[in-house]
């Protein structure tokens, strides 16, 4: 099964405050900018790409906090599953979109896999972390945010193995956010 990482990071590599805010993504780069077809910076095109979705479960709570609508939801009908020891429900206004998983992570992979999932996007800097050091991140898109936060909860911490990331293929937007694409490759 292929796992594939999707995210935005500061230009200095937070993917959030370290309270776990990411409105700086809102207020980042030039909001005057004419993305043209890139409103999404590629979202759309990414997440039609997956059948399923693997976030922590602090994603999970960032999520939540948005209220999202069902108009605003970006994430169709995927299948979304959060990881969480603590945590048994889904918070309510997530209830019937996100399923709960503790256990193994393997274990979870085996079982999307046996049931025909191919594709899986996996969200939230914990579980991204947890995925590198599996060697189970196939793929990396990384929008990197023209700010510095100059502290906050980083994309990558300790990995068990160097981790080479090939083929990239980098884009910049008219709002002034950079976007790179990697191949994951382990040693």
């Amino acid at each position: 099964m292929k796992c594939s990482v999707y995210i935005a990071t500061s230009a200095d590599g937070f993917i959030a405050t370290l309270e776990g805010g990411v409105d700086w993504l809102h207020t980042a780069g030039n909001p005057d900018a004419d993305l043209k077809e890139d409103a999404d910076m590629g979202f759309q095109k990414y997440i039609s790409s997956v059948d399923c979705m693997i976030m922590g479960r602090k994603c999970m709570e960032v999520i939540s906090s948005f209220n999202l609508t069902e108009e605003q939801w970006p994430y169709g009908s995927t299948r979304i599953f959060a990881l969480s020891n603590t945590l048994k429900e889904a918070p309510e206004n997530l209830k019937g979109k996100v399923e709960m998983y503790s256990g193994d992570i393997l274990d979870l992979i085996n079982l999307l896999a046996s049931e025909g999932y191919k594709h899986a996007y996996i969200d939230g800097g914990s579980t991204i972390q947890s995925f590198l050091n599996l060697g189970l991140i196939n793929e990396m898109t990384i929008s990197r945010a023209p700010i510095l936060l100059g502290e906050g909860i980083p994309l990558f911490g300790k990995t068990n193995q160097h981790i080479q990331l090939r083929n990239a293929e980098a884009k910049a937007f008219a709002n002034d956010f950079i976007q790179v694409k990697y191949d994951v490759v382990y040693d």
